[in-house]
């Protein structure tokens, strides 16, 4: 009986699966994307430089108790509006999310995107965890996700510190409101500007309008139903050419119509081979 009992408890345990740990994540996309889905073009002021929008690596990596997450834009990210003077973190333009999908499941997490990107992810990649990289401080994203992201706070991290340093904003969040990385989790990045006065309906997003301006990217759609998304990742985040084309496509899926409907672009996340 003992013998037996031993045998079982053995078979059982190997059949536990155990997710493997991945202790560093790096995603990479190809430069000269910072399109859209293709016809995009940024704002004409000139704090929007050429690149800073532009996406080329993000790194995630477990720290101690922090998940570091390493953005490396095309430019160096300048702050021309001193965001230090308003509660900000050193740089003025940019915005990041970062989503992750857990278990790759359709029926699990959220399929929205955040208020004012104007996206969905595949049931299949839904998200079940968002970072969040601000020029904005803590205090007032946590007011704006409160306002306007209320059903999905719970899943929405923030930074414990965020620094901006040459092209890379580098930021570090709580690993016990993440969780530890490992293998088969999906991720999707989603570079947009920051927007001190947005919409009633936008978390601190700048909109894409049909004809650009001052403060507004240009190319888009101003029924408001295009994807606020300035450059994203693709294909399998290789920095391949080709993951440009991918991105366009995805970006591209969206419909419009007069009233403002449409059906909102529908983007895959990528899972790290």
């Amino acid at each position: 009986m003992k013998r037996s009992l031993t045998s079982a408890l053995a078979g059982a345990l190997v059949t536990v699966a155990v997710p493997a740990l991945a202790a560093e994540v790096v995603l990479k996309d190809p430069k000269g994307d910072d399109k859209g889905p293709g016809t995009y073009t940024y704002p004409t002021d000139a704090v929007y430089t050429k690149g800073s929008f532009d996406l080329t690596e993000a790194k995630l990596e477990e720290d101690g108790d922090s998940i570091k997450v390493t953005v490396e834009l095309n430019a160096k990210i300048e702050d021309p509006w001193d965001s230090k003077a308003w509660g900000g973190n050193g740089f003025s333009t940019q915005m990041v999310f970062i989503f992750i999908d857990t278990d790759h499941k359709a029926g699990s997490g959220h399929e929205d995107g955040l208020a004012g990107l104007n996206i969905k992810f595949a049931p299949e990649s839904a998200w079940d965890k968002a970072l969040i990289i601000s020029a904005q401080g803590n205090a007032r994203v946590q007011s704006e996700v409160n306002a306007k992201a209320a059903a999905v706070k719970a899943d929405i991290v923030l930074p414990s510190a965020v620094k901006a340093q040459g092209k890379k904003l580098v930021a570090r969040f709580p690993k016990s409101k993440v969780g530890a990385l490992a293998a088969g989790f999906g991720y999707q990045v989603v570079v947009q500007s920051n927007e001190g006065f947005p919409d009633k309906t936008d978390l601190l997003t700048r909109k894409v309008n049909e004809y650009g301006g001052q403060h507004r990217f240009g190319g888009g759609n101003d029924y408001d139903c295009d994807p606020h998304a300035i450059d994203i990742l693709a294909g399998k985040a290789k920095g391949e050419a080709t993951e440009a084309k991918a991105q366009f496509d995805m970006l591209g899926t969206f419909t419009c119509d007069a009233k403002g409907g449409g059906k909102r672009a529908v983007l895959q996340m990528v899972y790290p081979e």
